[in-house]
């Protein structure tokens, strides 16, 4: 659990390091804050700008459990494997203690701030979590087969209405989906829903679809706020570190 707590202050927002920035093209109230909840921004196109600096609204320790849900359908084994990194004992072994990705959707969910860039054919997803980034397809490919597994998977996106609509596959099985260890197998697809409610508020609904783990598809809704005034910073995970080796157990 220490090493929980080093990484979620590791993760606090240090925007006091920029000085003086505006971010332009904000409305703003009569003290100069911003109002995020004046309209969302949209594009020429009409489509909504979801260009911007989010920071995770909530904590997430649970990601089926603190955004709504009562639980999820686990199969056996995987249930298993869940209890067992919930309760702690496996804890040295989580990813990111590791200084390994977090992977989708781990990482838009943890306490660290991420710019997303959009572009008529791409969108570009720049992590200060390990300063990582992750690209997004908007040119009418289709999603690879049997693709070389990976943390982040490979990305296709289209809009639904004002809706942005992202599928991946391709994933490791590796991920960790929260802190607490729900599993993941090579079989995951995820399905993401960003939703700009207003200038300040990027709600997102993932749902995960991986037959290896679950016995049905889930989803859970989490929301985003915008950062203003400040951008990333450089997060290099093992720099100075000395405390994983203290918290391995040792062997007998």
């Amino acid at each position: 659990m220490r090493k929980t707590a080093l990484f979620m202050l590791l993760c606090l927002p240090l925007s006091a390091q920029w000085q003086n920035i505006k971010t332009p093209n904000v409305p703003r109230l009569a003290d100069g804050k911003p109002n995020l909840n004046a309209p969302a921004p949209r594009l020429a196109d009409g489509k909504p700008d979801l260009t911007g600096i989010w920071n995770p609204t909530p904590k997430v320790r649970n990601i089926a459990v603190d955004l709504g849900n009562a639980g999820v359908p686990m199969r056996p084994w995987a249930e298993e494997l869940y209890n067992v990194r919930a309760s702690g004992a496996l804890s040295h072994l989580e990813p990111d203690a590791n200084c390994l990705p977090q992977g989708t959707p781990k990482i838009s969910t943890a306490p660290a701030p991420w710019k997303l860039l959009q572009y008529p054919d791409y969108i570009a997803i720049l992590y200060e979590a390990f300063t990582q980034w992750r690209q997004i397809f908007m040119d009418g490919r289709k999603l690879p087969v049997d693709p070389n597994p990976t943390w982040f998977g490979y990305s296709v996106g289209h809009w639904a209405d004002d809706t942005l609509v992202v599928e991946s596959n391709g994933f490791n099985g590796r991920i960790w989906l929260d802190q607490l260890g729900h599993p993941s197998t090579e079989q995951m697809k995820v399905t993401e829903r960003f939703r700009r409610k207003d200038f300040g508020h990027l709600e997102i609904a993932v749902t995960i679809d991986d037959p290896g783990a679950y016995t049905q598809p889930w989803t859970a809704v989490y929301e985003t706020t915008l950062l203003v005034d400040s951008e990333l910073l450089e997060f290099i995970c093992p720099e100075n570190e000395q405390d994983i080796k203290h918290m391995a157990p040792k062997a007998p």
